[in-house]
């Protein structure tokens, strides 16, 4: 039987082990300690994010770092008028909703928001049936971001929680361009032992061969 130590594009089995710690730890952070990201290390976690793969290799992220204290301090508050907007709509689980801590805006060290250039539609190439694929390519920019943070020892958390047309309006930006993403980043006490969301019971976990089919949809 052959293994990956057969294979001599392999990493070493240590080295293959730290790639899948990395992602085994990665959290989604609210929880933040204030203090600083070294420029250079954030330099170096945005160019892992910049190494991420798009289609037809448009590299339609744009990154916004927030340095203002008033801007964050608006953003935060957008953040909030949603999170009440969506607690209501989640209806029966409204007061369980309010209680979970869903951003670390105020606390983190760096706030970053993750957009998608304006002007994408002359990116045919690979989107002409898929236009949302810079949204996916996007979306593995964030999670190159992620993995390199952890390994860097650093929380980061991913905020979806706001209207992304006042978004949009508050920093600016061009017609055509789109908000994805409000990233907290910086130190943390510690890494959740789980994810947040599964500690405070809000969901589980899936079994990973619930979610395999063959050759078709299966119903589960």
């Amino acid at each position: 039987m052959s293994t990956s130590d057969d294979n001599p594009l392999s990493y070493q089995q240590a080295e293959r082990d730290t790639v899948y710690r990395v992602m085994a730890e990665r959290r989604d952070m609210r929880h933040f300690t204030g203090g600083v990201v070294d420029e250079a290390i954030l330099k170096k976690l945005l160019g892992a994010a910049h190494l991420a793969p798009s289609v037809g290799f448009m590299q339609p992220w744009r990154f916004i770092r927030i340095c203002k204290p008033e801007l964050r301090e608006n953003i935060y508050h957008l953040v909030q008028d949603e999170r009440i907007k969506t607690a209501q709509a989640i209806n029966k689980r409204e007061d369980e909703f309010m209680r979970l801590k869903v951003e670390g805006i105020r606390d983190c060290a760096e706030l970053l928001v993750v957009c998608l250039m304006d002007d994408r539609d002359k990116h045919i190439f690979g989107r002409r049936t898929l236009p949302e694929m810079d949204l996916a390519s996007a979306s593995c920019a964030i999670q190159n971001l992620w993995l390199a943070a952890r390994a860097e020892g650093l929380g980061m958390g991913w905020v979806s929680l706001f209207d992304p047309l006042a978004l949009q309006n508050l920093l600016n930006m061009p017609s055509g361009s789109r908000v994805i993403a409000v990233l907290c980043l910086g130190p943390v006490k510690a890494f959740y032992p789980r994810p947040m969301l599964e500690t405070e019971a809000w969901d589980t976990r899936r079994n990973l061969d619930e979610l395999i089919m063959h050759d078709g949809w299966q119903d589960q």
